[in-house]
């Protein structure tokens, strides 16, 4: 089991406009470090240092349209902090639909100051020195952030999706536009169409609900799903397995968005 603390007290960060969560982990000595990212419609940016802590790296990830599960050997320690939908641009530069399905290093997005913060947390000694290089990173992107109206636009579409509205015509109709609009708003904010994101919402649900309880009708029908048939379809096609395979594979427990996590404290570096 990997040491892990829990969220981390955002305002303390001072960007909880932007910022959803934040997830640090440390796996023991020689354990593999596990990570399970579920299509949940937000980018992430996550800082890795290796084994002896002089090597490592700054990635953004972003929003995802099938699962990705990965099992890597030799890290240290690993710090993720997932952006609300919609804050791309402002934030990091670039258009969400530019990350989708993508990992890159953020020297690749912010140039020479996304390699100097690299250095700046590798060189870090404790972990809330490492929150605090990161936080003031991101201060300086988000001091003025960019509000466009396609940004605006999809940041509401994406809180009545999440509400539970399930139609996209019945979004666009709520905000008053076109669903063509919408969907090229959604696009280049969240990085993935809204009938996309109203996918991700109810994988979602469903998962969260799957922790407590195995009737998959009764799931199906309150995550949203037309049927039990749906679901299982949705479960192959975004997480590659069925939905008893997925948790079966978890050891019968929820793995959602974030690093494998205990509630154990994490230990200072």
């Amino acid at each position: 089991m990997m040491n892990v603390a829990a969220a981390m007290d955002l305002p303390a960060l001072a960007l909880p406009r932007f910022v959803e969560d934040v997830h640090a982990v440390a796996p023991p000595p020689g354990q593999a470090f596990d990570l399970e990212w579920l299509p949940d419609g937000r980018t992430a940016l996550f800082f890795r240092a290796l084994t002896g802590g002089r090597e490592g790296g700054v990635w953004v990830a972003g929003p995802r349209t099938r699962a990705i599960i990965k099992s890597k050997t030799g890290v240290a320690r690993t710090v993720v902090l997932r952006f609300k939908p919609g804050w791309s641009v402002p934030l990091l530069g670039v258009a969400a639909g530019e990350l989708t399905d993508r990992i890159v290093p953020l020297e690749d997005v912010w140039g020479r100051a996304g390699r100097e913060l690299c250095g700046e947390l590798l060189a870090a000694r404790s972990r809330a020195d490492v929150m605090d290089r990161i936080a003031r990173a991101l201060a300086l992107r988000a001091g003025k952030p960019l509000e466009t109206a396609s940004g605006q636009l999809a940041r509401r579409a994406v809180r009545l999706l999440e509400g539970g509205e399930v139609r996209v015509e019945g979004v666009a109709d709520r905000l008053g536009v076109t669903a063509r609009h919408l969907r090229r708003a959604f696009t280049e904010n969240v990085g993935i169409g809204p009938k996309e994101f109203a996918r991700a919402v109810r994988l979602q649900r469903a998962v969260r609900m799957a922790a407590t309880s195995c009737d998959w009708a009764r799931i199906a029908a309150d995550a949203g799903y037309y049927d039990q048939a749906h679901l299982i379809a949705d479960f192959r096609q975004l997480l590659g397995l069925t939905p008893g395979a997925f948790f079966k594979r978890a050891g019968g427990r929820t793995k959602r968005l974030k690093p494998i996590a205990s509630d154990l404290p994490l230990p200072v570096w």
